[in-house]
């Protein structure tokens, strides 16, 4: 049985192995004991603090495996991306150079540095147990924060935004950065990465060059991976895409990974999700049912698991005693609920969102 749930300190040697094993080596996951620790501490500050607005509260969750007490996986939202240090990005943009005398006009692509996701609450830091990928499991992780989100929107931005790791070579280069960052820090992506990871990306920021690149001017090989998920993160990518996030402009500042985001509201689920009452039965006598992300009220306690979506007559959402034991419910409790399959698959892919939210 599996759970999603707040961080603790006792978490913590779980954090650091699945900052270690993370494919590839995660910015905001870095493998440094100080650092996540002080993630866990911010967490727990973050679940137990009033909030009216987002600020730069940062709620880090795992997912534990109870059969086996072992913590598998953790994923975490950034109330607000840039609410301390700007959050930036490269936007893609297209310039137009022309001229009447020699009956020119070319469109030039370029990227520019932004820092407009600063305002978004950021969907981040996840790493999961290699034995639960391409399970429910997943899925859960991924996706349980957003059933969180949804019973707090006043900690949260309107907009949601994920990075995904860029394109890296069989050597675990990033020709992105070969081609541009490298010429300003004189160092190879992974060290430069471990390095923003323990710090800040600002600093990246404010070495890097603050005019628009020319596209044209770089390697093909950093051309190519220009918005261009890492090969391990395509499935993510592309739930999310059929959850409703919407491909932006924006790419990441080291290897041009896409920032993908959404309006919240648009969210499948969000848009599907529904608030039950509790009916306690026998796990034998549970109707067959598609599973459904399952979550409690409880903040600080936040629960939420993988249970059939089986409803009584009455609109009741009926759970086995050790999923309502497990949740914190006893009977007649509300739960919020939303399916775990999606509408797509992300085969419709919408391309770009032309309006940047």
């Amino acid at each position: 049985m599996l759970v999603v749930r707040p961080a603790r300190p006792a978490d913590l040697p779980a954090l650091e192995r699945l900052a270690g094993t993370a494919t590839p080596r995660l910015t905001n996951l870095p493998a440094h004991r100080d650092r996540l620790e002080e993630r866990i501490t911010r967490s727990r500050q973050a679940f137990a603090r009033e909030v009216d607005f987002p600020g730069d509260e940062h709620y880090t969750f795992v997912l534990e495996d109870l059969e086996r007490r072992e913590v598998v996986g953790t994923a975490t939202v950034r109330a607000q991306a840039g609410a301390v240090d700007a959050y930036y990005t490269y936007r893609q943009e297209t310039l137009i150079h022309a001229s009447q005398q020699l009956n020119v006009r070319r469109e030039v692509q370029t990227l520019a540095l932004s820092h407009e996701v600063s305002e978004a609450s950021l969907l981040c830091a996840l790493s999961l147990d290699s034995r639960y990928k391409g399970t429910s499991a997943e899925s859960l992780l991924r996706r349980a924060r957003l059933m969180f989100i949804a019973q707090y929107p006043e900690r949260f931005s309107g907009i949601l935004a994920m990075a995904f790791p860029g394109y890296l070579d069989d050597a675990g280069e990033s020709p992105f950065w070969n081609s541009v960052g490298r010429h300003f820090f004189v160092r190879d992506y992974q060290e430069i990465n471990y390095l923003a990871g323990v710090r800040s990306k600002s600093f990246i920021a404010e070495v890097m060059p603050q005019f628009p690149l020319y596209l044209p001017l770089l390697t093909p090989q950093a051309r190519a991976a220009i918005g261009r998920e890492h090969p391990d993160h395509e499935v993510a990518m592309a739930e999310m895409l059929a959850e409703g996030f919407l491909r932006s402009r924006h790419v990441d500042i080291f290897d041009a990974g896409p920032v993908i985001k959404a309006e919240r509201e648009r969210l499948a689920s969000f848009r599907r999700a529904a608030w039950h009452p509790v009916r306690i039965r026998p796990a034998h006598a549970l109707p067959d049912a598609e599973p459904a992300m399952v979550a409690n009220q409880r903040l600080e306690d936040f629960r939420c698991v993988v249970a059939r979506y089986a409803l009584s007559p009455t609109g009741q959402l009926m759970l086995s005693p050790a999923h309502a034991e497990l949740l914190g419910v006893e009977e007649g409790r509300a739960v919020l609920a939303a399916p775990l399959a999606l509408p797509g698959d992300g085969a419709d892919d919408p391309g770009y969102d032309e309006g940047e939210l």
